[in-house]
């Protein structure tokens, strides 16, 4: 097995507050999956905290874009040079998240050093932007759209390095089967989507060992793996900000990610987006914590 380090990104900054005067819970993720003893679980080595600014959205209003953009930005810079660095040494990077706007320092590292693709495990495809949407505002719920050059400039384009990803090595798995809209337009794109229907209809592993093997082809570098808590039920994960109906089982998700994870291609993982307020006994971060160990021990 590859040398794996956990990083802490404790961010919220992408996600909207749940209540006014409230910060999301989900900075609290990384330290809830410490509790369930991730690190030593995964026999992994310490990266570190990337310690985020704070969550402020001062003034901001419907209609001024992305907010938190300013803090947004120099967060993700500095995460970036956090998992670069693990990158080039060769280590499989484990960081822990925070909402899912971390994933754009991981994606901006991996423009740093090569082309790699995106595998997204998520109930939606976090794929929303000026052209497609009436609004913007929670990075959170737009990091794809982001990463692939879709947006305002001082996200898309940091270090001029924008797009952070091309869309045709970007791949969904987990996606509503009701989320029509956000599937024609990904399906318009050649953006490769695997619903939850599609996964049950056929071999969730071999779907998974597909994707992985895609990025075996010349030019490609390698790819990075994104979970977000909410791809499964939340009859099993409620402990998210937006709990949508009929998703993965844990069976399911572990039988998606293991190829993933073990695959000699695949050079790190996100986890975001699980919220210990919302899970007071523990029971959905233990089943998040334990789906991931599992996910890295092969078979």
């Amino acid at each position: 097995m590859r040398n794996i380090v956990v990083v802490d990104a404790p961010s919220n900054l992408g996600l909207r507050p749940p209540a006014p005067g409230t910060v999301p819970g989900c900075y609290k993720l990384a330290g809830a999956l410490r509790e369930q003893r991730i690190v030593q679980r995964l026999h992994a080595e310490e990266g570190g905290v990337v310690v985020p600014p704070r969550y402020d959205r001062g003034d901001w209003q419907e209609g001024d874009g992305v907010f938190n953009a300013a803090a947004l930005a120099s967060y993700t810079v500095e995460l970036a040079d956090r998992v670069e660095h693990h990158v080039r040494a060769g280590d499989l990077t484990v960081v822990l998240g925070g909402d899912c706007s971390v994933q754009l320092g991981a994606t901006l590292a991996l423009r740093r050093v090569g082309r790699y693709g995106l595998v997204a495990l998520d109930a939606s495809p976090d794929f929303r932007h000026p052209g497609s949407a009436d609004g913007v505002g929670a990075a959170g719920g737009e990091e794809v759209a982001l990463a692939t050059g879709r947006g305002q400039k001082d996200l898309t384009d940091l270090e001029g390095l924008g797009p952070y990803l091309r869309d045709e090595d970007v791949r969904f798995f987990g996606i509503r089967d009701y989320f029509e809209e956000d599937r024609a337009e990904l399906a318009a794109l050649k953006i490769p989507v695997v619903t939850v229907g599609d996964l049950r209809a056929g071999d969730a592993g071999e779907l998974a060992r597909a994707a992985a093997r895609s990025y075996a082809a010349p030019g490609l570098d390698g790819f990075w793996v994104h979970l977000d808590a909410d791809v499964l039920d939340p009859a099993v994960m409620p402990a998210v900000d937006s709990p949508d109906p009929d998703g993965l089982q844990p069976a399911e998700l572990l039988a998606l990610l293991r190829p993933l994870l073990t695959s000699p291609y695949c050079v790190g993982l996100t986890v975001t987006i699980y919220d210990p307020d919302l899970d007071p006994d523990g029971t959905a971060g233990a089943l998040l914590a334990d789906t991931v160990v599992s996910a890295f021990a092969e078979t």
